[in-house]
Order: structure tokens, then sequence, then C-alpha cells
């Protein structure tokens, strides 16, 4: 029998990159005592991950928990960023309502689209927060706007429609229910939880169903599996089962169970339907597994995901300076941290090749695979990848692409280059609006034609742009695109790097190299500013002789060089081109190193 369980609330928060959803769960948790008067508490505890404090990115989804006048409030931090969505369609069928949180000067932007968009499949209402409301340049009432008409084009329902807003500012700890009213503390958010968040509605005496949706691991307790109890009562030590989407469910006992208070890990003893919980015991599980009572295997729907839009090629390094700084080399380990990262990311494919050295990684986006080649080289791993390549769908008879909602923010003077290259890169505009000295213009791009454009709208912009992407859907193939428009520098010698030969390419070139750094024959070491490669030896001393002339002592002046990070250098290399990563550098390279071998 179905009952509303009043003493517990369950709530994903929703919202774009760096609108502060991170920043509103910190002033949550300190307002409900999550932390002790004497705590040292770091800004954005819920981005636990070093990349993810680097980056300023949620890439994770990770739950919390607080109490707040006899009600336990389950928060489930999403990330923002479309190339995660596999975190968030996972997530959002764990909770019974949503916090949309909107920048108060930014407004609705594509990954706010996204995402709104899933939980809106799955029947959630939103709660509005309205943040950075203390900014001088705010434009609450116009932004709510954008809210309302962004749930209508997306199909929402009139309770959906009808949702409750809040005036926020996470930063301060700060809100209130009425625009303009004096703001105290951040209560008004907790109030409007309590108030229109449906409680879970749940058969508490029913036999156990427990959906994995998380998979994570302990050093100490093993595979950690956090879900949602659907129905039923979970209880340490009890006898369970496991039922997989194929072959015969399999038992195992629970040995832990944990529950969550503030960012703490704490130990449960029985878990009821409705609960947000972490239990250990078992290893062999997969996402959407179903756990039951041994007399009772019961599955649930397997969770739903849409597909990858991007694939790229991970092998073995085979360049010269291959096993010099990496800890796992072989193929062998690559095979199993990718096989291992696919069991707990369902988001990511590994496709299966002839080839026993590379491994076809499909994910959401560049974004999604530079973060996993980021933690793999981190972890000591050294390998190579292949330029991204887009996935076709075969959509009623016609080959479709992955096309991407782009949003740009320029300044008027430079929103010329931007109107003239996205067009090239079979971009189309759908709309253009002036916000004082800046233009924002939306366009839908295909995937492939953003490859390797940030760089360039960067330069064209002088750094002031800023561009937002999201994957919006399938349409038909757009046709062939224009190659990279220049060439690569490429190292003819093995050797080190000297003053003297980068001073003499440097006119011609950007370099991607200092002087002293050990190259190899085959590795790009810069961008030519002309179409075509160019073979240079950029290992060349200067002759010695016994005559001196004026000039000669001079020191060279070098130009510093341009330094490649992961995204940059995926967007950047050819297909006939490879990104070789090791913990210690990132090369690019030729996939045919000799120069004889290219020619033929």
């Amino acid at each position: 029998m179905l009952r509303s369980r009043e003493d517990l609330r369950n709530l994903a928060i929703i919202a774009h990159v760096d609108h502060g959803k991170t920043t509103l769960v910190d002033g949550l948790l300190k307002l409900c005592g999550a932390f002790r008067e004497n705590q040292t508490v770091e800004d954005r505890v819920m981005d636990s991950g070093d990349l993810e404090r680097e980056r300023g990115i949620t890439i994770q989804s990770k739950s919390t928990a607080v109490d707040y006048e006899g009600v336990r409030v389950q928060l489930v931090d999403t990330p923002g960023h479309a190339d995660f969505g596999g975190e968030v369609e996972r997530v959002l069928g764990m909770v019974d309502a949503v916090l949309l949180l909107v920048d108060a000067v930014e407004g609705v932007m594509p990954q706010t689209r996204f995402v709104l968009r899933k939980a809106l499949e799955h029947g959630l209402r939103p709660i509005v927060i309205v943040n950075k409301i203390d900014r001088s340049e705010e434009r609450a009432h116009e932004v709510t706007d954008e809210v309302f008409d962004l749930l209508v084009e997306l199909g929402a329902n009139d309770e959906q429609l009808d949702f409750p807003l809040v005036y926020a500012s996470a930063k301060l700890g700060q809100a209130t229910a009425e625009y303009g009213a004096p703001m105290a503390d951040l209560r008004p958010v907790l109030d409007a939880i309590l108030e229109h968040a449906p409680a879970p509605l749940v058969d508490v005496d029913g036999s156990l169903q427990f959906q994995a949706v998380t998979l994570g691991y302990d050093a100490f307790v093993g595979r950690l599996v956090i879900g949602r109890v659907e129905r039923g009562e979970l209880v340490r030590s009890d006898q369970v089962v496991r039922v997989p989407e194929l072959g015969r469910p399999e038992s195992f006992r629970v040995t832990k169970l944990f529950g969550t208070s503030g960012i703490e890990r704490v130990e449960i003893e029985r878990a009821r339907a409705g609960d947000i919980v972490i239990l250990a015991g078992v290893d062999s599980i997969e996402i959407g597994d179903t756990i039951c009572k041994p007399g009772a295997p019961e599955a649930l729907p397997r969770i739903a995901i849409d597909p990858p839009t991007i694939k790229v090629n991970f092998s073995i390094n085979t360049s010269a300076f291959a096993g010099r700084e990496g800890k796992f080399v072989t193929s062998r380990q690559l095979a199993e941290r990718l096989t291992r990262e696919a069991l707990s990311n369902v988001s990511i494919r590994i496709e299966d090749t002839h080839k026993q050295d590379t491994f076809v990684v499909a994910g959401r986006g560049e974004l999604q695979i530079a973060v996993l080649v980021e933690t793999m080289r981190r972890e000591g791993y050294e390998f190579s990848v292949s330029r991204p390549e887009i996935i076709l769908r075969d959509i009623d008879g016609k080959a479709c692409e992955p096309v991407e909602d782009v949003l740009i923010d320029v300044p008027e003077t430079t929103a010329g280059s931007v109107m003239e290259k996205l067009p090239v890169r079979k971009g189309r505009m759908i709309s253009m609006q002036q916000h004082g000295d800046r233009i924002q213009l939306q366009f839908v791009v295909p995937s492939r034609g953003l490859f390797g454009y940030r760089n360039e709208f960067l330069t064209d912009t002088r750094g002031e742009g800023i561009l937002y992407r999201s994957v919006r859907g399938y349409e038909p193939h757009a046709g062939d695109l224009d190659r990279r428009s220049v060439g690569g520098i490429v190292a003819t010698e093995t050797g080190q790097t000297t003053p003297h030969a980068i001073f003499k390419i440097q006119e011609r070139a950007t370099l991607f190299v200092p002087p002293g750094i050990a190259v190899y024959e085959g590795q790009v070491v810069g961008e030519a500013r002309r179409p075509g490669d160019l073979n240079v030896n950029v290992c060349r001393a200067k002759k010695l002789d016994n005559m001196r002339a004026s000039g000669k002592d001079e020191s060279p002046i070098i130009t510093p060089h341009r330094k490649l990070t992961i995204e940059t250098a995926m967007e950047w290399i050819e297909s006939d081109e490879l990104l070789e990563v090791t913990p210690q550098n990132l090369r690019l390279r030729k996939r045919l190193l000799s120069g004889s071998q290219r020619k033929r």
C-alpha cells in the first residue's frame, strides 16, 4: 500500500555551469548545522575531486542530506554540463522535485535547457531560485519570464508552469520569497522545499526493491552502490539478490549500509522506501540492476540513457619515447581501465575492435572524453588519443548527425567574425539580441563543425567572447566540412630543441614547445601559418667557427610557446595525427613518424 512519507523530501539541484548551485548547497549545509563551529570548511565542499575544483564544475553527481524542522531533505547535486548528462538522467529517477537555479544576470542558458527537459520528462515540478540577486545588473523579472517561456517551449504541464519563486544570493547566504524584500538567511529556500516539493509516495511494507543508480569505490569496503530504496526496507547484514539485465539472479549479503549527514557518510542499520543510501557487499553489479529479497526477485525498468554522440580511439603509445614516463603502458592495462570506466559511467561505451592495441571509446562530448583522459593520466596511464569523430544515426532512412545549440556572447565589435565563420562550419543562426555593447547570438551547429573552433573563437573575439554549447538532437547530415586551414610543424630529428633553431622558425609558425625540450622524429611541434605541413629540424645547433662578427654573440629572443590542454589538442589534430598522453607531458605526433613513410 502506497503511503506518503511526510518526514522526507528528495530533490535534485539543476543549473547551468557557474550559476551557483554548489555554493547554494554550501549555504544550506551551514544553515542546518552540518559543520561544527570550529570546523574549517572549504568553499564548494560538494566539488570533492581535484578536477572539479580546478575546473570549477560538477562532474559527478553527489548526494547530501540536511534536517530542517523535523524533515530530512535529501539533495542531489547534478552536473550542469550536457557532456555529463548520463549522470543527470540517472539521478532524476531518485527524486520527486527539482530546484532550478538561474543566474539573475545571465538568465536561461542552453545547458539549463538540456537538464530541465530531462526533469520535465520525469514529471518533476521545478522550484525556481533566481540567484545572484545582489548584483547591480540583475534582471530578475526578465529572467523569470525567460524561465516561463522555456518551460512552455519544453512542453511543461500546468502544474509545472505554476512554479514557486525564491530570490537568493547564495554567495551571501541570503534569500527571500518576495522580490525587493529584505533578505536574512536561506530559510525561504528550505520553506519553499517543504511547502512545494511532494513527499515521496512509497510502499514501505512491500517486498524490497532497490535500484543501482551510481557506483563508487572505497579502499576499505570495496564496491559501493548508490541508489534509492523504491519499496520495502533494506537492512544491514540481510541476504539479498541482484537481478541483472541478462542471466540469473546473484545472491549476496549487505555488509555495510550508509546514509549521508551533511558531507559525511554515516553508517546506518536500516533504510526505508524513499531513502537514498549507499550499500556495500557486492562486487559484480551494473548500473540499473535491481536488488530484491531472495524469494521475490522483481526487476525495476532499466535506466534509459541517451546514446553517445562522438567517439575517439584510445591506443597504446608507440612513439620513440614510449614507456619512459607512464606507470601503466600495456594494452591489457588500458583495456582494464576503460572497462572499469564503462561500468561506473553508463554514458561511456567501449566498442570492440579487431585491433588488440586500439579501443574505440564513445561519449557525450569532447569535455567528457577530456576529463576521462586527464583522470587516466593522473593515475599513471600512458596512451594515444585520436581526433574525435561524430557517430551517425540512421533515422527514417536518412544518415543523421548530432547538432548542438550554441549560445555566444561577444562584444559588438567582434560579432562580425563569428557570424562569418560559423555558417562556413554549417551553422545556422537562430536569434540575435543586443545587451548594451554586447551581442548574444544563438546558432544550431553540427557537433563536428565545432571541433577546433574554440581557439579560433577566442582569437577572433580577443579573449572577450563567451561560448556555451549543449547537444540539441539529430538532424540530417549537413555535408562535408573544410579541413584545418593551417598545417603543422613536424620535427625531422630526435633530440633537444635549441634556441637557435626555434628563433629561425618562430616567424613562420606558432610553436608548441620551448627550447631545451626532448622531441622525436614525427612529433608535431608547432602550427604553421599556411596550409600544408612543414618538416623542420628544431634540434639544429648553431655552427661554431673561429671567426667573430658583430651581433654573433647576441642571445636570440624567443617568443613564448603555446601551451596545449587536452581539449585544445584534441580539437587541433587531424585524422593523420594523434595526441600522446603521459603523466608528465602532452605531445602531438603524426600517425606515421617516419617522413619517408608519410611521403609514400
